[in-house]
C-alpha cells in the first residue's frame, strides 16, 4: 500500500465492494482512519465567505475529508479561511496543523496532493473555476445556483463528464439532513398520491433595493478586484455588490448585482426548481414555454429584480408557477389533493415577508394518506442523509452523488430561461431535447454573455484542453 496513489486506493476500494450501503460504517473506523491520513479525500475551498465557511464546516465534519488548502481573491477572507480549518483540526487535539493559502485557483488546481475542490466563489466565476477544475482531474462540489448562465451549464456538465470526475451540486433539499420535507412531499407527488399533477406553485422570496444609489469606492488593499470581477462586465468597485469587509453576516451585495448573480430566480429559484423536476420526473427535462414578468431595481447599488411572476408549461400539461406572493416553498396540487414543502421557520432573505414562521410545519398535506408510508415497490429517492458525506462517499466509490451535474444543469437552465423572459418582457417557448430557445435568436443570445476578457472563456479553456 505504500507506493499506492491516492487515486488508485479509492479505485481499489471501489473493485474491492465497497459501496454506500455500508461506507459510512467503516469510513472512520478504517478506510479514513485517524492514522491513515493518506487515504483521506484531500480538499481545497477555493471561495471562504459566509456560504465557504459553512462548506468547510460541512466537509470537516466527517473525517472522510480533510481540508488542506483555501484560496480567496480577499486576504482577509483567505486568512479567516486558514484560521477555521487550522483551528478545528488543533481542537481536536492535532498538533502542527498546517492549512496551505492560495489567492490564484490555478496553484491550487496544479497541486497533485489535492483531490477535489469546493467551489464557493460568486456565481459569475462558479462555471470557470469548474471547469478547470474538472479539466485538472479535481472531483468538485459546486455551489448552486451551479453557473451564473445556460450555456456555462452545457459546458460544465461537457468538461465533468469528459474527464470523469465526481461532481455534486450543492442542492441541500436533495438530502436528508435538514429539511427532509422536500424529499417527502416530492416522493408522494412522483408515487400519485395527490393524483395527477396539476400545477406546482413556488414561492422563492423577494430582494427589495437597498436603498443606495451607486457610488464609487476605494477598493481595499485586501481584494484583488479585478481578478474578482473576472468574466463580469469592467465596472467600478462598491463595496455593496461585493461582499461586507468587516463580517461574514448577511448576504453579500454580488447576489443581488445581475452582473455577477441574476437574483433570486436562480438564487433559489434553483433550489425549488430542483425539487419540482424531481416530483414530475423531469430531471433531465424542462419546460416547453415560459411567460415572466419582473420588476428590476433602478437607481440603486442593487440592480437584480424585485417582484415576479414566472409562468412554465411542463410535459404532461403540468403548469409551474413562481409568484412573489406564494409561501416561500413548494405547493403541489393534484388531482386528488395536494402537498406542500419548505425549510420551516428560515427566511429566504432578512426582507422575506412570505417565511411560513414557526407556526406552520414544514411539510403539509391536504389529508393524511397523501404523507403514509409509500409501499415497497414505490419510486425512491437515492438515499443521502448529509449532502457533504454523500459527496465524499461518491467521490470514495466512483459513483454519481445525490445531485449530479446534468439534473442541475436544467434546473439552471429553466431558471435562466425565465429570466431571460423577465428581460425581455415577452413568452418564449424551449426545446427541452436542443437546449434552445425555439425560432428566437435574441432569446437564445442570451444563454451566455462574452467574457469581459479572453483570459475568462470557459470556450478558450475547453478547446485548449481539447474538451468537446
Amino acid at each position: 500500500m505504500k507506493n499506492q496513489t491516492r487515486r488508485s486506493f479509492l479505485k481499489t476500494a471501489v473493485r474491492g465492494g465497497v459501496g454506500l450501503a455500508i461506507l459510512p460504517n467503516i469510513m472512520p473506523r478504517s478506510l479514513f482512519a485517524a492514522d491513515l491520513p493518506s487515504r483521506r479525500i484531500h480538499v481545497a475551498q477555493i471561495g471562504c465567505g459566509r456560504e465557504g465557511r459553512e462548506d468547510m464546516s460541512g466537509i470537516m465534519a466527517y473525517p472522510a475529508g480533510r481540508i488542506v488548502a483555501v484560496c480567496d481573491l480577499d486576504s482577509k477572507r483567505l486568512a479567516a479561511g486558514k484560521k477555521l480549518a487550522e483551528d478545528f483540526y488543533q481542537k481536536r487535539g492535532e498538533s502542527n496543523v498546517d492549512v496551505k493559502s492560495f489567492h490564484d485557483y490555478h496553484e491550487v488546481l496544479a497541486r497533485p496532493d489535492i483531490d477535489a475542490v469546493v467551489v464557493t466563489v460568486p456565481d459569475h466565476w462558479h462555471a470557470l473555476v469548474a471547469i478547470e477544475a474538472a479539466i485538472a482531474g479535481k472531483h468538485l462540489y459546486v455551489q448552486k445556483p451551479v453557473t451564473y448562465n445556460i450555456a456555462e451549464a452545457i459546458a460544465l456538465r461537457t468538461a465533468v463528464r469528459a474527464k470523469k470526475v465526481i461532481m455534486q451540486t450543492g442542492s441541500q433539499q436533495r438530502s436528508e439532513h435538514p429539511w427532509m420535507s422536500f424529499r417527502t412531499a416530492s416522493e408522494a407527488v412522483r408515487n400519485g398520491r395527490i393524483g395527477k399533477l396539476q400545477t406546482i406553485k413556488i414561492g422563492i422570496g423577494l430582494d427589495k433595493p437597498s436603498g443606495h444609489a451607486p457610488a464609487p469606492m476605494p477598493v481595499p488593499e485586501n481584494l484583488d478586484y479585478e481578478r474578482w470581477l473576472g468574466p463580469a462586465p469592467e465596472q467600478p468597485y462598491m463595496e455593496g455588490r461585493v461582499h461586507p469587509q468587516d463580517s461574514f453576516t448577511g448576504r453579500p451585495g454580488w447576489i443581488t448585482t445581475e452582473d455577477f448573480g441574476l437574483g433570486m430566480i436562480t438564487n433559489w429559484g434553483a433550489h425549488h426548481i430542483d425539487i419540482a423536476h424531481w416530483a414530475m420526473g423531469q430531471e433531465l427535462g424542462g419546460p416547453t414555454s415560459i411567460d415572466a414578468h419582473a420588476e428590476f431595481m433602478t437607481n440603486d447599488v442593487w440592480t437584480v429584480h424585485g417582484t415576479y411572476h414566472v409562468e412554465m408549461l411542463y410535459p404532461n400539461n403540468v403548469q409551474v408557477l413562481m409568484d412573489n406572493k406564494f409561501e416561500t416553498g413548494l405547493l403541489f396540487e393534484g388531482s386528488e389533493g395536494s402537498v406542500f414543502c419548505t425549510r420551516g421557520a428560515e427566511k429566504v432573505t432578512a426582507s422575506d415577508p412570505n417565511s411560513p414562521g414557526g407556526s406552520k410545519p414544514p411539510l403539509r398535506a391536504s389529508a393524511p394518506k397523501i404523507l403514509s408510508p409509500l409501499g415497497a415497490n414505490a419510486t425512491r429517492w437515492p438515499k443521502s442523509s448529509n449532502h457533504y458525506l454523500n459527496w465524499l462517499e461518491s467521490i470514495a466509490v466512483n459513483r454519481d452523488p445525490i445531485a449530479p451535474i446534468e439534473q442541475s444543469a436544467r434546473s439552471l437552465e429553466a431558471c435562466a430561461a425565465a429570466w431571460i423572459s423577465m428581460k425581455l418582457k415577452r413568452k418564449l417557448t424551449w426545446d427541452p431535447a436542443k437546449e434552445m430557445f425555439v425560432g428566437d435568436d435574441e432569446a437564445n443570445a442570451m444563454r451566455e454573455r462574452k467574457p469581459r476578457k479572453p483570459e475568462f472563456d470557459f470556450r478558450l479553456v475547453l478547446q485548449q484542453a481539447g474538451v468537446a
